[in-house]
């Protein structure tokens, strides 16, 4: 069984929350003491709040909003499910980021009664610079418009212009009802015009996750070195497989130093496997006494390598209300490893209402720019396009260890990289 990873966005009072609360009531993914405490708290006409079961924070109660990002987890016969629920609010835009950097599919939420606005752009032009390539679009409330087919029709056409006109990926159109479960896990005799799956149906049979199909790629978290006498040469590297897979008695070198040795063993849970693949945390032993330390990467030697660099083209989400100025220095945080940078240009920053480029001198809070970056050490890297996992990066104030921004490689120029160094020989006087 499989598992799809995936996002709610969309303007606030779209319905994000109450949605992901439909499909858990409905598809029967709600404990009985949750339901319970939520059927105390029924609000007007007996109906059950389940916008409740995402938005846990006393703040988002109150106001009847999401704030921060939540995270739900459901099963049906065919497929496992991480839904991710992000707020609509501009101001929490850095909240939506960070949801969306791991999923991979967005349900990109329209009321019908108000079609396509700013932040629906906005949400989908984020979603799309983080490499989703599966979108729904949800046109929600179709009972407050009567279950109108011309409605659904014009929403459906607005967007598929919009993405159509700046090359985005095509979207499957559903119309729905959260709040009275139309169409949302089962079909609905309110649609009877729509000849499609349920929003539920569609997500089963959506393609999900492809980490494995990526090149191999490792990153050292821990180095392990029991100094026991049960293990006296045990060297171990401990850390998760980011994309691919990896077997015992595979080539690997290791970057940035481009050192070469042999993968002598793999362990998941301290037993030793032939084969390992992402997203899997293992421990792995080289068969040579290399020079080995946190932040490294393990790659197979060849066209499949990342770029080793130190110059470097990024898309940033700034999060910070601190702008971003040209000459900045910051840390890049890459996974485990962590370098000193500097900005020394922002090149372009994007105009979500026509996603082209306007020049700008700063980025301010929620801001998406384009800018150069150099970094004090050589970080192994690939485009995003190309791998998510090892194609993205934050970047962290040196002084208060706050997150900055949110990074995605564009374009990397290659560090000039020399032979191989063999690994020592031992010998004895």
């Amino acid at each position: 069984m499989d598992l799809l990873r995936f996002i709610t966005c969309g303007s606030v009072d779209d319905g994000k929350s109450t949605l992901i609360g439909r499909l858990l009531y409905d598809s029967e993914s709600v404990s009985l003491d949750v339901l319970a405490a939520l059927e105390k708290r029924q609000a007007s006409g007996g109906v059950v709040d389940l916008a409740l079961l995402t938005d846990g924070l006393r703040a988002e109660r109150e106001q009847g909003i999401t704030i921060d990002v939540a995270y739900k987890y459901f099963t049906t016969p065919r497929r496992k499910f991480i839904i991710t629920d992000a707020p609509g609010h501009v101001q929490y835009t850095r909240n939506m980021v960070t949801g969306a950097s791991n999923a991979d599919l967005a349900i990109v939420l329209v009321d019908a009664r108000q079609g396509v606005i700013e932040q629906t752009r906005r949400h989908t032009l984020i979603a799309a610079l983080l490499g989703i390539r599966h979108f729904v679009l949800a046109v929600n409330k179709m009972d407050l418009v009567n279950y109108e087919e011309a409605v659904f029709a014009r929403i459906a056409t607005d967007y598929a212009e919009l993405t159509n006109h700046f090359h985005l990926p095509a979207a499957t159109a559903i119309p729905l009802s959260a709040l009275q479960g139309d169409n949302v896990v089962k079909p609905s005799q309110h649609l009877p015009w729509y000849t499609g799956p349920s929003l539920l149906e569609h997500l089963e049979t959506v393609p999900g996750a492809v980490e494995t199909a990526a090149a191999p790629r490792f990153q050292v978290q821990y180095v392990i070195r029991p100094q026991t006498p049960e293990l006296p040469d045990y060297r171990g590297y401990a850390g998760q497989i980011l994309s691919g897979s990896y077997h015992r008695g595979q080539r690997v070198r290791v970057l940035p130093s481009g050192l070469e040795s042999e993968i002598e063993a793999i362990e998941v849970n301290q037993q030793e496997v032939e084969t390992a693949t992402a997203p899997q945390a293992v421990v792995m032993r080289l068969r040579d006494d290399v020079d080995v330390s946190r932040g490294d990467a393990l790659v197979l030697a060849g066209p499949e390598a990342p770029t080793l660099t130190r110059e470097l083209e990024a898309t940033l989400c700034w999060m910070s209300e601190q702008p971003l100025w040209p000459g900045r220095k910051l840390l890049i945080q890459h996974h485990s490893a962590l370098a000193k940078a500097a900005v020394p240009a922002i090149l372009y920053k994007v105009n979500v209402q026509t996603f082209g480029r306007i020049h700008t001198e700063q980025a301010q809070l929620n801001d998406i720019v384009r800018v150069r970056l150099k970094t004090a050490l050589p970080l192994a890297l690939d485009l995003y396009q190309e791998n998510r996992a090892t194609g993205s990066f934050i970047l962290v104030d040196e002084l208060t260890g706050d997150t900055l921004a949110a990074g995605l490689v564009e374009a990397a120029n290659a560090e000039y990289f020399t032979a191989p160094v063999a690994p020592p020989v031992a010998f004895s006087i």
